[in-house]
């Protein structure tokens, strides 16, 4: 199974992960953006500083990229571009795996791969740096929290795919459930200690909480989508591929023996 069939599953499946991801962004993720944009609007600019966050309204920013543009089009092309480079990477990232996850069949090892890659890239470190709606945060902080977001982020990749190895060399002694079980016990143990002495994320202030947990929850749907959709049709194309492959083979040995 080459790579390059794989990468161009894994572009395809992000493809249509970004556009159901648009869909739900714009349904699910833009009203509780809307509504932190209305109370950061409000928010006085003495009141903000106080509060170390920046509080400014919007309209200088719509006159660069309107708010029309930026729910529309610009979340398009940003969930679809976004899409098709994940999807890129977790097919590479597939094709590395397959025939290297013990007797896993290629669609069970990208179903691993995609799984790792959500728990990893997605899941942990929102647990640790959730989204924040606007006006919460000081703007000159914010390269510091990125950068702190995409270090932890890496570090957690870094540590799930050490346990993804960890767990194929164990099951070879002890078995696939106890090695599995070994692995992500030390996968959290190790991602949760770093993420313990990391700095915390920015300060909410006094922002009202039911708009910060729906603006939240909104934003770890989005992610779910995008990973799911694109797990799932990766999965699926994969295994119609090694399926492809095992009748060509069949039809290869059969032709052989006459």
């Amino acid at each position: 199974m080459h790579a390059r069939a794989l990468l161009v599953r894994g572009l395809l499946a992000g493809l249509l992960a970004g556009l159901v991801t648009f869909a739900v962004a714009h349904q699910v993720g833009e009203p509780p953006v809307e509504q932190a944009i209305a109370l950061e609007s409000t928010v006085p600019a003495d009141h903000g500083h106080a509060n170390g966050t920046t509080a400014h309204s919007h309209a200088e920013e719509d006159a660069v990229v309107s708010r029309t543009v930026q729910r529309t089009v610009g979340l398009w092309l940003s969930t679809v571009l976004v899409g098709i480079a994940l999807g890129g990477l977790v097919g590479l990232a597939a094709a590395y795996a397959v025939g290297r996850l013990g007797t896993l069949s290629p669609a069970q090892s990208t179903a691993v791969v995609g799984l790792a890659g959500f728990v990893s890239f997605a899941l942990v470190p929102f647990w640790k740096y959730p989204a924040n709606p606007p006006a919460v945060g000081s703007g000159e902080t914010i390269g510091e929290r990125t950068a702190a977001y995409f270090g932890f982020a890496g570090l957690s990749v870094v540590l799930a795919v050490l346990a993804v190895v960890v767990a194929v060399r164990l099951s070879r002694r002890v078995g696939g459930y106890v090695a599995s079980v070994a692995a992500v016990v030390g996968y959290l143990t190790l991602v949760v200690g770093a993420g313990l002495l990391l700095p915390a994320g920015a300060d909410v202030g006094g922002f009202p909480a039911a708009t910060l947990w729906e603006f939240r929850t909104a934003s770890l749907v989005v992610q779910v989508t995008l990973w799911a959709v694109l797990g799932v049709v990766l999965t699926g194309l994969v295994g119609r591929l090694a399926a492809d492959a095992r009748r060509d083979l069949a039809r290869r040995t059969l032709a052989a023996s006459l």
